[in-house]
């Protein structure tokens, strides 16, 4: 599962690139800016970037903070369920309560704990996994609903009381009209008829022709 580091700061980046791909999470990327990750993101979209199920958001960012640009990620539908990650110096905990409200699932606090971030990306991304497990069930749960509710406008089923003529076997319809048998049924469902003479009705129509 693939995790996006975003600060400006290189040196942060490459310590937490270390940390993680030693720990055997080798799908890293990394943006030096806000920016850089909205495009990488493609936060404008709406298909979920595949490679990027972490974010690891820098709270101290010039031009656009990592509190903004969590709550411009978690704004768009197709990110929201990316879990976000803020990283805050040891004295900017002033703002945890800004992120946490912008839509950040949790924080590590500078300078980084291995040990800490480890536990926390890795709850993060079960976290992750079980969502995109919960929506891929969804997700077959409603095309199968879907499929049954079109198979069910497809089907015409003949129900309830029919009145039909004793004699001549008319079927009475909802106008009041007695219409012929086939003409009614091939109304009220999909079966199509193919014609022809039993042999009673032979011997009764034809009694030259039919022999016993």
């Amino acid at each position: 599962m693939g995790i996006l580091i975003v600060d400006d700061s290189l040196d942060q980046q490459t310590l937490l690139r270390a940390i993680l791909k030693q720990a055997g999470h080798p799908d890293l990327l990394s943006a030096e800016s806000a920016k850089m990750a909205f495009s990488m993101l493609d936060i404008d979209g709406e298909a979920p970037p595949s490679g990027i199920d972490l974010i690891l958001m820098d709270v101290l960012m010039p031009e656009l903070d990592g509190v903004e640009a969590c709550r411009l990620i978690k704004g768009r539908p197709h990110l929201c369920d990316i879990p976000i990650i803020m990283v805050t110096a040891n004295n900017d905990h002033s703002n945890l309560q800004a992120a946490f409200a912008a839509g950040a699932n949790d924080y590590i606090t500078k300078p980084v704990n291995s040990l800490e971030l480890l536990a926390r990306a890795s709850s993060a991304l079960a976290l992750k996994k079980e969502m995109d497990c919960r929506k891929t069930r969804e997700e077959e749960l409603r095309r199968s609903n879907d499929e049954l509710q079109k198979a069910l406008r497809d089907v015409k089923v003949l129900r309830g009381l029919i009145p039909i003529c004793a004699s001549c076997k008319k079927i009475r319809n909802d106008g009041g009209f007695w219409q012929q048998l086939e003409e009614y049924i091939g109304e009220h469902s999909e079966a199509e008829f193919s014609h022809g003479i039993c042999q009673p009705c032979v011997k009764k129509l034809y009694p030259g022709v039919y022999q016993d």
